[in-house]
């Protein structure tokens, strides 16, 4: 059974999920297929997944994970029977099921994950945050006139000034979040971006020189520093923790203090029960101890 590859459903392997799952369920819930080629209840239950996920038009997106070709994912989420679904919001689990469900019970699963009706300004300002930040701004800005306490709108408005490096106001409309929950996480994976790009400030140059610089001198330290800060803040979550730890390894130094303080950062933006996030701590905790 081959996955329908489409904006609303498409494959996901080990390197692609934190980008295609996690980063993409902090906007859209996002159903999880764990399937197999060989698997019948597979086949029988991918296609209706897909249906459904084409009847809600973008509001619910579909990824489908080959557990034969993605051990590691199988096993970090203790997959144990296939098909097992599980729904992803704002980067955590919120539903889970295994088995081939019937597509009345499926569409009870799916309308759990849609959200309650909402403010159709705010409706509309998330929608524009990838696309058209900038018009996405301004319909921040007049939802906050209207309700300065509103943690969706903070949030938000927050997310839009980082992406248009807009931070000076950040901080600012953070503060009276509370630190829990899943605002409380959303609100420390935007100060972690903010930390990261605090970290690499004063780089000696951007991407493309720092790479031809590690070229020129593999190695060097401080290059591959500032180029996995510059990755985490492009949310190349994993080639940034591979070079921030490749530097930690030629400077011991360097490893204690700003490399560890930066792979901390890119943990928080990641969440904490991430594989990366797992994955990587572990290798820090060898380098360091």
């Amino acid at each position: 059974m081959a996955a329908t590859v489409s904006s609303w459903i498409y494959d996901v392997t080990e390197e692609t999920f934190n980008e295609r799952v996690v980063e993409q369920s902090m906007r859209t819930p996002v159903v999880v297929d764990f399937w197999a080629p060989s698997c019948a209840p597979c086949r029988v239950l991918g296609p209706l997944l897909e249906k459904l996920t084409r009847e809600h038009k973008g509001a619910i997106v579909l990824a489908k994970v080959n557990v034969e070709e993605c051990q590691e994912l199988a096993g970090y989420f203790q997959i144990e029977g296939i098909p097992a679904v599980k729904a992803i919001k704002d980067g955590q689990i919120v539903l889970e099921f295994t088995g081939a469900l019937p597509e009345p019970s499926l569409r009870k699963f799916f309308e759990r994950l849609l959200p309650e009706p909402g403010d159709p300004m705010l409706l509309k300002a998330r929608s524009l945050e990838e696309t058209k930040p900038a018009e996405a701004e301004t319909l921040y800005r007049k939802l906050l006139e209207k309700d300065p306490s509103s943690t969706d709108v903070r949030l938000g408005l927050a997310r839009v000034l980082v992406a248009l490096n807009k931070d000076d106001e950040v901080a600012a409309l953070l503060e009276p979040i509370p630190d829990e929950g899943e605002p409380g996480a959303e609100m420390q994976r935007i100060r972690s971006v903010l930390s990261l790009r605090g970290l690499s400030a004063g780089a000696s140059g951007d991407e493309a020189s720092l790479r031809k610089q590690i070229e020129a001198d593999p190695n060097a330290a401080q290059p591959r520093y500032e180029l996995g800060c510059a990755l985490a803040q492009k949310a190349k979550h994993q080639e940034a923790l591979e070079m921030l730890l490749s530097a930690g390894e030629l400077d011991m130094k360097l490893a204690a203090s700003k490399v560890r303080e930066a792979m901390v950062q890119i943990f928080y933006a990641l969440g904490p029960s991430h594989p990366l996030s797992d994955k990587y701590r572990a290798r820090l905790a060898r380098l360091l101890y």
